[in-house]
């Protein structure tokens, strides 16, 4: 029988876990999810556009920022990704690790997780590839326009049936890529359109609130403050609402695997108090 999936519920899962260790958790969120993106946005800036520039222009001076920047990239990727495996064991294991053994549970599966991620990006571009190559033959650009669309829509679907790979290495310890990939595929089975939407409301929730307060600060340094002085108070605060929404996130992510996994993830599911 499948579980109908509740976002009520899930949503006072994760905001009750939160609340229970948040000095704990907004000290690991400040060290993996805000220093490396504060890092990058401070020291890592992109380029101004030059306001004569035509748009390859702006598209090679783009690709070309990306690619010097692309080392530091992999390394915020990869400290976060390890972040958001010790948030989660400390989320769900119930044997109460120290911080130091869930950044290791965490590492133990950096490899499992970034497979994972690997092997549905691959899938990804190549059918993506495949279908855009063939919509081409047709000469036809309306054709190809439907194709986009519709591959935006298969993206989409695919990341939500595949949400919950984060969880299944921390959570249940599954070091298998391709058996992460599948048993989170059969866990949103029956429940996409609700945990889409879930996800959906939260993202929608967070993006008007960071546009509020980065509105705010906008006005306020305006007033107070310019040139670096500006800019680095805006990347800080920027960064810090980026890492509140991020822990957050991984809140959810815990709560949903936790709703949808049953007893399958009960050795694991009590939030750590």
């Amino acid at each position: 029988m499948i579980m109908k999936f509740d976002g009520n519920l899930a949503w006072k899962q994760a905001s009750s876990s939160l609340a229970t260790n948040r000095e704990l958790l907004l000290a690991l969120a400040g060290v993996f999810f805000l220093l490396p993106s504060l890092a990058f946005a401070l020291f890592l800036p992109q380029p101004e556009p030059n306001p004569g520039a035509s748009p390859d222009q702006l598209m090679g001076a783009m690709q070309a920022y990306y690619l010097s920047v692309f080392p530091y990239m992999l390394i915020t990727a990869l400290t976060q990704a390890t972040g958001t495996l010790a948030v989660l064991t400390l989320f769900t294991d119930r044997t109460r690790p120290t911080v130091g053994q869930a950044i290791k549970l965490g590492l133990g599966g950096l490899l499992s997780y970034l497979a994972a991620q690997l092997l549905l990006g691959l899938g990804l571009g190549v059918a993506g590839s495949i279908l855009l190559g063939a919509g081409a033959l047709t000469g036809s650009q309306v054709f190809v326009g439907l194709i986009i669309v519709a591959l935006l829509v298969g993206v989409l679907y695919v990341a939500v049936k595949t949400s919950l790979v984060a969880p299944i290495v921390a959570v249940e310890r599954e070091r298998n890529p391709v058996s992460a990939l599948r048993r989170s595929w059969r866990l949103t089975r029956g429940n996409s359109v609700r945990v889409a939407l879930f996800y959906l409301l939260f993202l929608a929730a967070f993006g008007l609130v960071f546009i509020v307060v980065m509105t705010l600060i906008g006005i306020v340094l305006a007033l107070v403050a310019s040139g670096s002085t500006a800019t680095t108070i805006a990347a800080v605060v920027s960064s810090a609402v980026g890492a509140v929404m991020t822990l957050y996130f991984v809140a959810i992510l815990a709560a949903v695997h936790r709703q949808l996994a049953g007893p399958s993830a009960e050795r694991a599911s009590a939030p750590f108090e």
